[in-house]
This record gives structure tokens, C-alpha cells and sequence, in this order.
């Protein structure tokens, strides 16, 4: 038996393309808030992933 997600689960991870498409954002000001520290990303396979944890914090943190 095969265990399949669900296909309306919402990703685990982010490509920053997918990432910028999903919540409005150039890529540009992704790259800055991740060089800033302000967007939490890692680097698996040579692909830059935003986790989806990283994503949400980002839109309850207080801008400065």
C-alpha cells in the first residue's frame, strides 16, 4: 500500500520562485531579507528552499 499527501497540503518548502509566486514578494527582496536574516533559508541539493515555518514567521514579524 501506497501512502500518498494530500494534493491540497500546502508544500513543506519553497523553491524562491514558487515562494515569490505564492506570497507577492520580487525575488530581489526575497535574496535581501534572507542576506538580512529576516527570512530563514536552506540549501539542499543546490536548491535554495524557503521552509514553510520560515514563510509563515515572516508575516507575523513586526517590520522594522
Amino acid at each position: 500500500m501506497q501512502i500518498k499527501p494530500f494534493e491540497h497540503d500546502p508544500p513543506r518548502a519553497y523553491r524562491v520562485k514558487d515562494f515569490c509566486r505564492q506570497y507577492g514578494l520580487g525575488k530581489s527582496n526575497v535574496y535581501k531579507l534572507i542576506k538580512e536574516g529576516k527570512l530563514a533559508s536552506v540549501v539542499v541539493g543546490g536548491r535554495r528552499l524557503i521552509p514553510r515555518d520560515a514563510a509563515e514567521a515572516l508575516l507575523v514579524t513586526p517590520s522594522q
